[in-house]
């Protein structure tokens, strides 16, 4: 893919390096996508966990190529290449451990960001200014500015933008937002997200040298310099406010982003939290038993005119809330996202029933009497319409579920908040910024450690 631009990608990393890249324009050749039968060169940046799903996904898909790993990690790169790579007949990858070289790879068409969370928004902000179409994983962004970033660039630069909450393109959810949208519960005046996932502790684990083969310091990336300790490493970061958002940002954004899609609302009016890491003394920061509450303007509603989202994270014991989520055998494996111990998915309450919804499922149940209705299922490919979209998309038009992305993952980061200082939220959704309290305000963003900057200036 050739670059309409004066400024070559070399220049673009250096610029990179001392946090000024935001300041060039890159805009990917659109007519090289004019043969459908063009090969599309992926790489995918972060593969211990997840990036083994986007490697073997994108490698099943005809016309595509793995062309590229990224990680900072090397003891990887060996296992990852030949279980998904030569052990299948297929070539190599070239490897990489900084996304800056991999970003100079001028073979490389497009990305998919599966870092950890504190990495997202950064490393799609340079994919994209370095003219990179972008699939990057959920939550989309680390903190509340760094959404507005990605969202601005999305909207900037030519290329095509994916956000990670896969169950858009599920059937199961589209039908589900079809008949909400249509009336189907009648006014739709409550959502809940339900993200009830056993969690084991995980105990403590002390600082140590860093292990060999280990780019610690791009790990690092964006985030405060702290000394290696393995629950700040590969998973247990999540439950590290320093790069990752809990669990509800973490399996709960996917039930988050289907319960703000339902109910039709962008961002909220007030915003409270409360919970805590309960039962456990060990390293995790972020709560494991969290209860948000987010209120919405209605204008088209009845009464008090608002629509409310509910949204709860347990670790550990918890009922059902419906029969969609019983197995015959609790102890069976069933699927992504599914399983016989956690209660995963959304509940839907309006003026005519409700709706109880998995990720590949939804029920309705009508009247006072909860009589059985309209029922949808079905799964999608993520990963097969995002490369759909860099052959014949608009970025345009594309590039709006960014944005979508942006607003359920800002409610998790509101919830956060709020959560964090233990008083609740007034929010100006117009001008996005909490009201008269600068305390909350000034954690919409973080301090960032040169020269992993995520740009004023996109």
């Amino acid at each position: 893919m050739e670059l309409n631009s004066k400024v070559s990608r070399r220049s673009f990393m250096k610029k990179a390096a001392t946090g000024i890249a935001a300041s060039m324009t890159f805009l990917p050749d659109r007519a090289s996508w004019a043969n459908a039968n063009d090969r599309v060169r992926v790489a995918v940046i972060g593969i211990r966990g997840m990036g083994q799903n986007h490697i073997s996904s994108y490698m099943k898909l005809p016309d595509v190529d793995v062309a590229a790993l990224c990680d900072v990690d090397e003891n990887l790169f060996e296992e990852r290449i030949k279980k998904h790579f030569t052990d299948k007949g297929r070539k190599s990858p070239k490897i990489y451990t900084d996304i800056r070289r991999l970003l100079e790879d001028k073979s490389i068409d497009a990305v998919s960001v599966v870092t950890p969370n504190h990495w997202h928004a950064l490393a799609a902000i340079w994919s994209i200014q370095a003219g990179k179409h972008v699939s990057v994983e959920k939550p989309c962004c680390h903190n509340f500015f760094e959404g507005q970033q990605l969202v601005k660039a999305a909207k900037k630069y030519n290329v095509i933008v994916q956000d990670g909450a896969e169950q858009r393109s599920n059937p199961c959810s589209q039908s589900m937002a079809k008949f909400l949208r249509e009336g189907g519960l009648g006014e739709v005046y409550l959502a809940k997200g339900l993200c009830y996932k056993w969690r084991d502790t995980i105990e403590k684990t002390p600082n140590e040298p860093v292990p060999k083969g280990v780019h610690y310091d791009l790990w690092l990336g964006p985030a405060t310099k702290r000394p290696f300790s393995r629950n700040r490493f590969h998973y247990n970061w999540h439950w590290n406010w320093d790069f990752g958002n809990g669990d509800m940002g973490n399996q709960g954004v996917h039930e988050m982003d289907v319960a703000r899609w339902g109910l039709g609302v962008t961002l909220p009016t007030r915003v409270c939290a409360m919970g805590g890491h309960v039962m456990f003394d060990d390293d995790q920061n972020t709560p494991n038993v969290l209860m948000a509450m987010f209120e919405f303007p209605n204008e088209k509603g009845s009464g008090d005119k608002k629509k409310i989202l509910q949204f709860e994270v347990r670790h550990w014991m918890s009922n059902r809330e419906d029969d969609i989520w019983m197995k015959k055998d609790p102890n069976s494996a069933t699927g992504y996202m599914i399983s016989g111990s956690n209660t995963i998915g959304n509940l839907f309450y309006g003026s005519k029933g409700y709706m109880a919804k998995t990720v590949d499922e939804w029920r309705t149940y009508m009247g006072k009497n909860r009589e059985p209705g309209k029922t949808g299922e079905g799964l999608g490919d993520h990963y097969a319409n995002y490369i759909k979209a860099i052959r014949n998309g608009d970025p345009k038009t594309f590039n709006k579920n960014i944005e979508e992305g942006f607003y359920s993952c800002a409610l998790i980061h509101l919830a956060n908040i709020s959560y964090r200082l233990g008083r609740s939220l007034s929010f100006d959704p117009v001008k996005q910024h909490v009201i008269n309290d600068d305390e909350a305000n000034g954690m919409l963003t973080r301090k960032y450690r040169k020269p992993f900057v995520v740009p004023e200036k996109v």
